[in-house]
């Protein structure tokens, strides 16, 4: 009996550590194998190793689940040109993104990066820097403005010191009313702020705004963040057309 009691035991605490190894790999970064390279799915939240073509250039989408939306149709456009990998999981904002930036940044040589950070910034959460999200409009912002642009500026730093040739993207609209609390006059403000760092670095703007907003109404769901298939795909086509100008450099 203290045998089979010590055989559970065992048994349990096998499985509690490959959970506990399966939670950090998506979370923190990636496992590294030759040839393949960890990426996290935004429909099934899990890890997946994703095989390399070493005679294509290597292309990194960092950004939040906006862009893990389009990821699919990048894909579908860079088909044979180029290995598309996300950042491990959603990079959220700038403060989430300073946490992980060295460690993405040292899965592969990157030879293209589209970066867009800013939605999460600009929500509402309980504490400042924080990423549990509140309704309160009086509650802080996650980073606000000032605190958004340092970020922004020590990463965009950091991206230029890999060596890989950069596009950001804009922040993406939105309508009144969604959760957590965002204020839809904001996106302008931190996109300003945003395309004054990229001027000053001379780094190319993707508009992903500009191209959006137009279409608002027919591609974003209701009191959402987020956009249907039509408009995650009109993105990943505009995405995939500016990194192809890079590649062609």
């Amino acid at each position: 009996m203290l045998n089979q009691t010590k055989m559970m035991l065992s048994v349990l605490i096998a499985l509690l550590s490959l959970n506990i190894g399966l939670a950090y790999a998506e979370v923190d970064g990636w496992v590294p194998e030759k040839g393949s390279i960890e990426e996290t799915s935004k429909k099934k939240k899990k890890s997946k190793k994703v095989s390399l073509d070493p005679n294509l250039p290597m292309v990194m989408i960092l950004g939040d689940s906006i862009s893990m939306g389009y990821m699919g149709a990048v894909k579908k456009e860079l088909a044979k040109k180029a290995n598309v990998i996300h950042n491990p999981g959603n990079a959220g904002g700038t403060t989430k993104t300073l946490q992980f930036i060295d460690k993405w940044l040292k899965m592969q040589k990157w030879d293209v990066i589209h970066f867009n950070l800013g939605l999460h910034d600009l929500k509402r959460v309980t504490e400042a820097g924080g990423a549990e999200g509140s309704d309160n409009k009086d509650d802080p912002f996650q980073a606000d403005l000032p605190t958004y642009s340092k970020n922004l500026e020590v990463i965009v730093k950091k991206l230029q010191a890999s060596g890989a040739k950069l596009v950001f993207a804009t922040t993406t609209p939105f309508p009144e009313g969604v959760s957590p609390y965002r204020d839809p006059v904001d996106v302008p403000k931190y996109n300003a702020a945003a395309v004054a760092i990229m001027e000053k670095y001379k780094i190319p703007v993707n508009d992903l705004y500009g191209l959006i907003k137009p279409h608002l109404a027919e591609v974003q769901k209701p009191k959402n963040v987020h956009f249907r298939g039509g408009g995650s795909s009109k993105m990943g086509k505009q995405v995939a057309a500016e990194i192809k100008k890079l590649l062609a450099e």
